[in-house]
């Protein structure tokens, strides 16, 4: 009686199949991850300032450069900003437009500086799925640069926590505008 399966266990051409669907399976894989990790493209503007990566470059310090055009993070509790409690304007280091009043400001323990509400008409949003989980990027509305992100976890009467790098913002003491 013969085995049922004897004989070669594969061919040439069953296991070149088979690699064949565990790349194109795993090509797939990772296309569909890119695709989703991807956020909405807020660098593509158009934006009322708009410059040239080397004209960033020049402008802003190397930190406030990763942070406003490439999206970096700056480490907790390095930003003197994050311990400011006078009143005055936080603006976008960038451009200058005010973002945040002083009044809006909150000791969130979390090492960045934060916000229950920004300013009108000062910042846009997008999605942000970089690191696989889904969040809310915040950006400048007038030039783009990336400030941070938004939670949901945040203080009355908003219930929401701007969590902004310091190196994105600048502050001018005096007046704080309604927030």
């Amino acid at each position: 009686m013969r085995e049922p399966y004897a004989g070669p266990k594969s061919t040439a051409i069953a296991t070149l199949s088979r690699r064949a669907w565990l790349v194109g399976g795993g090509s797939v894989a990772v296309l569909a991850a890119l695709w989703w990790m991807r956020g909405d493209d807020v660098q593509a503007g158009p934006f009322e300032i708009s410059k040239s990566d080397d004209e960033w470059r020049r402008l802003l310090s190397p930190a406030a450069y990763m942070v406003l055009r490439h999206h970096g993070t700056e480490r907790p509790y390095s930003s003197p900003l994050n311990a400011e409690k006078r009143a005055g304007t936080f603006a976008c280091a960038g451009c200058e437009l005010p973002l945040f009043s002083s009044q809006t400001k909150f000791e969130s323990g979390t090492g960045w500086p934060s916000f229950f509400r920004p300013l009108p008409n000062a910042v846009a949003t997008s999605n942000d799925r970089l690191l696989l989980v889904p969040r809310t990027e915040v950006h400048c509305r007038r030039c783009g640069g990336h400030l941070g992100h938004v939670f949901d976890d945040g203080p009355p009467p908003t219930g929401r926590r701007y969590c902004i790098n310091g190196v994105a913002l600048s502050f001018a003491p005096g007046a704080a505008p309604a927030g």
